[in-house]
């Protein structure tokens, strides 16, 4: 262990506690929240330097840049920054997914946790929507909750992780917003079903009054049924997701974000019932394009023994009508992924984290 001095030697402390799984060893109910209330806080920077030190044998953090997409428009009011990112489970990456063109040692999990950390403090979200997430109570609610984010959790009810020797209990979807800048009004923890049977996928809504506006939104995170064959499954999913989700925006009276992992490439019907939905929604990520309508050409890049996988997957959804987006963080280029793709030392999961900065239109009712 590095001699970090005395001014850092708590916060290490603290990081260190979480690089165990042994710590929840004892698999505790899921959905129990626990309190961090009585843990102090933490600087971002102090954590950014004890994680940096922990890399500091890796290579360094990939350069990503903000692409800015205002079009003039005027804001009156600082930007929301929401992420989304599948961080890919520990117990999948070690034990299932078989990334045969990664080396197990790029799969620690004392390095690897700090790798995510380090890429969620490099962006500072206001709102952090994580899929694949099994390191929950000993890890992201610790750590984050001290960061000022309050933290949700809604774990698969059949998860994959569990499958998985010495697992670290079932993975799900977290979310995650900071304390000092919105006022939760309502959260729905939402089992997907698909032609009226209950599903292994969840979904976490949240209705968020931001504090220096006043306004209302509803934010929330998703991950989808994977693998091919599926497709009808998914579409069913999605209409339910979409049901709920107009119950609790009053038809869209709520502006809504959407974020998560849909395992559909935007051929798939699903990603034709979020286009046309009557939420009148818009993926963020096709702004990024020369016209402003194609998707980017990948969010996921590995390599499995049955062989390559390029694929887009991941979404940033919002509604257009209430919403702009300031700005989109670019995708990791080809050369940056490098020929093992991903996950590697360099980068912690599978899937690209995707960032966007939204502001509230001024006139919300126009495009109704």
């Amino acid at each position: 262990v590095c001699s970090m001095g005395n001014s850092t030697s708590r916060l290490y402390s603290a990081l260190a506690k979480t690089l165990s799984s042994s710590a929840v060893s004892q698999h505790q109910d899921c959905l129990e929240q626990p309190d961090s209330a009585r843990l102090d806080p933490i600087d971002p920077k102090d954590l950014l330097e004890e994680c940096q030190i922990v890399l500091q044998k890796r290579p360094p953090r990939f350069q990503r840049d903000f692409v800015d997409l205002k079009k003039n428009a005027v804001s009156n009011h600082r930007p929301i920054r929401v992420m989304q990112w599948n961080i890919l489970a520990q117990a999948l990456g070690e034990g299932k997914d078989n990334f045969i063109q990664c080396p197990m040692e790029a799969l620690k999990w004392e390095e690897r946790k700090c790798l995510i950390l380090e890429e969620i403090l490099a962006y500072k979200p206001d709102i952090l929507c994580l899929q694949e997430v099994d390191h929950y109570f000993d890890t992201f609610e610790p750590l984050l909750s001290r960061l000022g984010y309050q933290c949700t959790f809604f774990p698969k009810p059949w998860s994959p992780c569990l499958d998985v020797e010495q697992n670290n209990g079932p993975d799900g979807c977290a979310l995650f917003f900071l304390k000092d800048r919105f006022e939760l009004i309502n959260s729905a923890n939402i089992r997907l079903t698909a032609m009226k049977l209950k599903t292994n996928q969840v979904a976490i809504a949240q209705t968020l009054k931001c504090n220096e506006t006043g306004r209302l939104f509803c934010i929330a995170v998703t991950h989808l049924k994977a693998r091919t064959g599926w497709e009808r499954f998914r579409s069913a999913q999605g209409c339910d997701l979409l049901q709920n989700l107009k119950n609790i925006t009053q038809g869209a009276k709520i502006p809504l974000i959407i974020c998560g992992d849909f395992n559909a490439e935007p051929t798939e019907e699903v990603y034709r019932e979020f286009s046309n939905s009557s939420l009148n929604l818009n993926s963020a990520y096709k702004l990024l394009s020369p016209d402003g309508q194609s998707e980017p050409p990948y969010t996921t890049w590995k390599i499995r023994p049955s062989g390559e996988c390029r694929h887009t997957l991941d979404y940033i959804w919002y509604s257009q009508h209430a919403l702009n987006v300031n700005s989109a963080l670019g995708l990791l280029t080809e050369e940056q992924i490098g020929p093992n793709r991903l996950p590697s030392f360099n980068y912690p999961s599978d899937h690209l984290s995707l960032v966007c900065d939204f502001s509230f239109s001024q006139d919300p009712d126009r495009l109704l």
